[in-house]
């Protein structure tokens, strides 16, 4: 995913530079100046009219009464079970603010939902880190979900791997948007969908497919099956489910 974006990018004239460390931001008449170490140790100087800081953000649980319960922080994140329950009785965590769980908008808001439930007394299910999707806006759009291939093959799957590129698919035509690829990550010996990864048009929107998938625990013949509307963007999905076993009808 990471290659092809770039490829995008510098194709489009885009600069990039990874691994780089940020020394000073100054205002300028125009704008701003960013000097920067590039990875190769070399100081650069960049000016822009603009510059925008996306470092992340850090928990706020200091001085909300954490010392007088069982709960004990890490670097000010929380631990919790499979329900977002504390180590304290009676006390659950949700958000930003839990170990171990990505810092996204509808992450809390479904461990928000998983609390209430459980709470109530009905039924729930827990969260799962790896069935969380991950979704990146930049143009094209990047979403994904469960392992990748080197994770699979780190966990000790025997794994089978498929990828479909949108340059193939009628509705990125029309749309004419063609950059990116699908690309399917499965178990070779019962077929699991273990991961999905989408870098194109729409990939917010078509990853929830692979995420419901993967929460059924679907299979590739299953999913190859599964008849989707043409001319769409979804198409792209089940071609990228046949090309796990080599059996693509639109390329």
């Amino acid at each position: 995913m990471s290659k092809e974006l770039s490829r995008v990018f510098k194709k489009r004239g885009i600069e990039i530079n990874v691994g780089a460390k940020v020394e000073t931001v100054e205002k300028t008449k125009t704008g701003a100046k960013v000097t920067f170490t590039a990875s190769d140790g070399k100081k650069v100087e960049k000016e822009a009219e603009k510059v925008l800081v996306a470092v992340g953000r850090a928990p706020r649980t200091d001085g909300i009464g954490l010392e007088t319960t069982k709960i004990k922080p890490e670097r000010g994140f929380i631990k919790v079970n499979e329900w977002m329950q504390t180590d304290e009785p009676g006390i659950f965590a949700i958000g930003d603010i839990v170990a171990g769980l990505p810092q996204l908008a509808h992450t809390g808001a479904m461990a928000g939902m998983v609390v209430a439930a459980k709470i109530a007394g009905k039924y729930a299910r827990p969260i799962r880190r790896e069935r969380i999707p991950a979704c990146t806006y930049t143009e094209p759009q990047i979403g994904s979900v469960g392992l990748t291939e080197t994770q699979a093959k780190e966990k000790g799957y025997n794994v089978k791997v498929g990828k479909f590129p949108f340059s193939a698919n009628s509705k990125a035509s029309i749309v004419g948007s063609h950059e990116g690829f699908i690309k399917i990550v499965a178990d070779s010996k019962y077929e699991e969908i273990l991961g999905v990864h989408i870098i194109g048009p729409q990939a917010t929107e078509l990853i929830a497919e692979a995420v419901t998938a993967i929460e059924l625990e679907a299979t590739v013949d299953e999913m190859m099956f599964t008849i989707h509307a043409h001319p769409t963007l979804s198409e792209a999905m089940l071609d990228a489910f046949g090309s796990v076993e080599g059996m693509a009808i639109n390329v």
